[in-house]
């Protein structure tokens, strides 16, 4: 029997390029979009694909999108959570909306897809919860107040959440990509809100870009990300975290070796130039 996979955030990126790759190894599945996704052509000609609406700050869509899922192929084998943004910028110039989008999209959605999904493998016994978090849930960043926040979070409940899951036979996996050659920086960028910054925190915005611009330079395409993807889901480990990523893994490794977080902020000051 075939077994089925349902990713979210399959408009582009990694979710994209994980769906078709989980096809290609002959998988059922259900890609799902937050936009219209009668129109998105590539994805609907491909045999053995769905392709459902589910924006996860909706409840309704979530439950549409798995309602869809269970009628076409029968089950849930491997849920992926990709969808995420990136909200950066000085605390005191990020609006209360973007402080919240953050949140709902990365904590409070990665929640409810996982709570509407369980219900099906718990009664097949068996499944795969996959978080697709980041090294920026290990270790920080300047200007990432938000972000870093709400991957910490993502990183917390999975863990907590496989002593639960585990009891009835789902595993609950996490993948840790550093930086990813994707538009994701384009957009968090976007969050900066340079017209809302306090003058006093412009030299310290003007120190921290070009570093951090540099680092964004040192990423790894996302069909290595996929490919770790596919190996945490299908390995049958008990594995929580994969690492992707040479940045990833040194700072992760860095930071876990040093185990002074005195060090490791002195260390990435030095980075940034400040």
């Amino acid at each position: 029997m075939k077994k089925t996979v349902l990713i979210t955030g399959c408009n582009n990126g990694i979710g994209r390029v994980t769906a078709k790759y989980f096809h290609a190894k002959g998988w059922n599945v259900a890609a799902t979009v937050r936009e219209n996704s009668s129109q998105d052509d590539e994805l609907n000609a491909l045999d053995g694909m769905l392709v459902a609406q589910l924006d996860v700050t909706k409840e309704e869509t979530i439950q549409s999108a798995i309602k869809q899922t269970v009628e076409r192929f029968g089950r849930i084998d491997v849920l992926i959570n990709n969808a995420g943004c990136g909200v950066y910028g000085i605390l005191e110039a990020i609006p209360e909306s973007d402080i919240r989008k953050q949140f709902d999209v990365n904590v409070i959605g990665t929640l409810m897809v996982t709570q509407n999904v369980l219900p099906h493998m718990r009664k097949q016994k068996e499944g795969v919860i996959l978080n697709v978090s980041s090294m920026a849930g290990k270790v920080t960043f300047p200007l990432g107040t938000l972000y870093h926040g709400s991957k910490f979070a993502m990183e917390g409940m999975s863990e907590a959440m496989s002593y639960e899951l585990e009891s009835i036979g789902i595993k609950v996996k996490l993948v840790e990509p550093g930086m990813v050659n994707t538009n994701f920086a384009s957009r968090a960028a976007g969050f900066l809100n340079f017209d809302r910054i306090p003058q006093e925190y412009l030299p310290f915005v003007g120190r921290c870009m070009p570093a951090m611009q540099k680092l964004s330079a040192n990423h790894c395409e996302p069909i290595t990300v996929t490919e770790t993807i596919y190996q945490a889901a299908t390995d049958r480990s008990n594995q929580m975290r994969y690492i992707v990523g040479e940045d990833a893994e040194q700072l992760i490794s860095t930071r876990m070796e040093m185990n002074d977080d005195t060090a490791y902020l002195s260390m990435v000051k030095d980075m940034v130039g400040l």
